[in-house]
């Protein structure tokens, strides 16, 4: 359970269950790590969850793969849309969930990735399944929320709208 949120005498609680629907629910996060030279780097990502972690599709070459493998621990924030049809009309930020993971690099062809492949679907396309690397990002202790679990005008009070819960 998270930490309560009181405003109004209302309170709010908000349940790991809840935030890992709403991770699964969205498909683009911003994935932080710092590179082996100390330099912080972010970079957009697409994302599957599978059992309680994200996989990410990257370039065995690339700067993600190289230095997320050096360094092993990341950072991730998940924007979650907010709004509906509204949103369209209104300028709505998204909702956000943050936490800091571990990652493992998968080098293409390793038995780790063999039985994800069929289960990663697009975010593999087929001309990329022999070549690419698999990122397994693993969250770790608690997420923190922004928006997740509220109703759109208590995102503008921060103290309505912030929560931890445990990861779990």
């Amino acid at each position: 359970m998270s930490t309560a949120i009181t405003h109004d005498e209302e309170v709010i609680r908000l349940t790991s269950e809840q935030v890992w629907h709403a991770i699964g629910r969205a498909s683009f996060a911003v994935l932080s790590y710092v590179t082996p030279s100390g330099q912080p780097r972010s970079s957009g990502v697409v994302y599957k969850v599978l059992n309680r972690r994200l996989y990410v599709a990257v370039a065995p070459d690339g700067w993600k793969a190289k230095h997320i493998a050096s360094g092993g621990r990341v950072a991730v924030t998940v924007p979650v849309r907010r709004g509906g049809l509204l949103s369209l009309v209104v300028p709505i930020p998204p909702a956000t969930v943050s936490f800091h993971a571990t990652a493992i690099v998968h080098a293409p062809g390793s038995p780790e990735v063999g039985p994800l492949l069929d289960k990663l679907g697009a975010l593999l396309p087929a001309e990329r399944r022999d070549s690419a690397s698999i990122i397994e990002i693993v969250p770790e202790s608690e997420f923190v929320t922004y928006g997740v679990g509220v109703a759109l005008m208590k995102m503008r009070d921060p103290t309505a709208a912030r929560a931890r819960v445990p990861v779990s």
